[in-house]
């Protein structure tokens, strides 16, 4: 059985879950993927199967319809659904991040309202964030929140890069709402924003306009969200209090950075395995490249990559399961993946040679997948922000 990419402890349950995944990657998402990507249409079949499979619903509790899953469970089937299409692992999510945020911030009210049905996908979610000129300063969201007399909000401001933005039923949005704290953090709101599918007004107020077109990352569709005079009453405020919403979204963006990590983990696994396949079937000089020392060096160099990756990963989810903080591990988890994807699967391009540059090779598709782990949840130079100033107080001169 191949080594790479083997978790210890884990549960029968989870092994079993695992299994089911697999089959259905290499069964359902592999030989499909190809035609659905260059056509960049939307994996229909692939999210009803999904859905089948419980996984809409795998971390939310039993009491709500799900699984009861914990965030390393979870991590390890984004691994083998990324390893089989990044794109599919996406369209889960961030449908996750709004879940899991219900799950830990929510009010009793808003998880009976929304958990059961999104376990089972029939409420999709969608996490928005970002704006056209916020990047990663999240203190700068500009998108309003204006408190009425009777105490509902209108909410005015323009969102971008959302990741489900059409397929989307509920969006966590965070705004500025400006509450009187003195710091610009606690003047953040999450809203649960309720709106139908599809492009266009798809709420009062709410214009998903459509589709921006991508490198890659295809088949999931990735929007804008404009929002102008958006009506919406006081109990749809994540938590039932406003103030908190930089706070609950920075917890949805660790969980996030496990995702991303996960996600980078499955495309260097299958870029690995393109690679070591291709390399013994292809003879230059008489004999598999495989045998060449060159080529064999890079696939050990890229094994060992692929193992650091899941590694890390598993060890930052792990952390987060057991309710520690574990900004610095899920940074640095994403960082390795990410980079480390990037590598293995530039390497793996280049033992496809020529091949590699051909639509007909999983391996071109790949190349332009991966580039969106570097950006995915924050660049590797945020993590690296992250990760040195929690370092610089962990190991401050007394």
């Amino acid at each position: 059985m191949p080594r790479l990419c083997q978790t210890d402890g884990l549960s029968e349950d989870q092994s079993e879950i695992l299994k089911a995944v697999r089959q259905f990657v290499d069964e359902q998402i592999i030989p499909v993927a190809q035609e659905l990507e260059h056509a960049d249409e939307y994996p229909t079949e692939i999210i009803e199967g999904l859905k089948e499979l419980g996984v809409f619903g795998l971390t939310i509790p039993e009491e709500f319809g799900g699984l009861g899953e914990s965030l390393l469970t979870y991590a390890l089937v984004v691994e083998e659904i990324a390893r089989g299409w990044m794109s599919v692992s996406g369209v889960i999510n961030t449908h996750f991040i709004v879940a899991y945020m219900l799950l830990q911030h929510g009010t009793p009210e808003q998880k009976e309202k929304y958990l059961p049905r999104m376990a089972t996908g029939e409420v999709r979610g969608a996490f928005s964030m970002s704006e056209p000129g916020l990047g990663s300063d999240v203190s700068a969201v500009s998108t309003k929140a204006t408190r009425a007399d009777d105490g509902s909000y209108s909410i005015t401001g323009q969102k971008m890069w959302l990741t489900n933005g059409a397929t989307s039923t509920l969006v966590a949005v965070l705004t500025k709402t400006d509450e009187g704290s003195e710091s610009v953090y606690k003047n953040m709101t999450t809203f649960l924003v309720e709106k139908e599918a599809g492009f266009g007004e798809t709420a009062q107020g709410v214009t998903v306009p459509g589709k921006i077109d991508k490198m890659g990352y295809k088949g999931v569709e990735t929007t804008e969200l404009i929002l102008e005079g958006h009506r919406i009453a006081a109990d749809q405020v994540l938590g039932g209090e406003p103030g908190k919403g930089f706070f609950q979204m920075m917890d949805g963006v660790e969980v996030g950075r496990v995702n991303v990590a996960a996600r980078a983990c499955g495309l260097a696994w299958r870029g690995f395995e393109l690679a070591i396949a291709y390399a013994q079937q292809r003879k230059t000089f008489g004999k598999p490249i495989a045998e060449h020392q060159a080529v064999l060096f890079r696939l050990a160099e890229m094994a060992t990559k692929v193992e650091v990756a899941h590694t890390m990963m598993v060890k930052a989810a792990r952390l987060k399961d057991t309710g520690q903080r574990m900004d610095v591990e899920a940074g640095m988890a994403k960082m390795v993946a990410s980079e480390y994807a990037n590598e293995v699967v530039e390497d793996s391009f280049r033992i496809h040679g020529g091949y590699g540059y051909s639509k007909e090779y999983e391996i071109e598709r790949l190349m332009r997948e991966v580039k969106f782990m570097l950006i995915g949840e924050g660049t590797s130079d945020i993590q690296k922000m992250i990760i040195g100033r929690s370092l610089l107080k962990d190991y401050k001169l007394r």
